[in-house]
């Protein structure tokens, strides 16, 4: 998991941004990805809900996982970990700690097991 802001490594692998929306300056041509995947993303209604808004994380966890319990995008993602050994989930979040991509990776690693 890394900023899509952040360079481009071989050691990325698979490179899925995980944004609904696409980064703010960044040219498709730059973000050296092999998949814009926005239907894991939360929905509309919970992105603009949370707003980034470090008190509302608690909340937010909880709705967006229920909302992975039953999004369709999760099993492509889970199809794709079936032949790439190494995923890289990127997001346009300024907040390391408090951003949609790391619900997501906690939830692919309860579902890999």
């Amino acid at each position: 998991m890394k900023r899509i802001y952040e360079p481009a490594s071989k050691d990325d692998g698979f490179r899925i941004l995980v944004d609904r929306l696409w980064p703010r300056g960044l040219k498709k041509e730059d973000a050296h990805i092999q998949l814009w995947l926005k239907e894991v993303s939360p929905s509309t209604e919970l992105r603009k809900w949370f707003d980034h808004q470090p008190q509302k994380w608690e909340i937010f966890k909880k709705n967006y996982l229920e909302e992975l319990a039953t999004n369709k995008g999760v099993k492509e993602l889970l199809k794709i970990k079936e032949t790439q050994p190494i995923i890289t989930l990127l997001y346009a979040a300024h907040d390391q700690q408090y951003n949609h991509a790391s619900v997501l990776l906690e939830f692919l690693k309860r579902e890999i097991g």
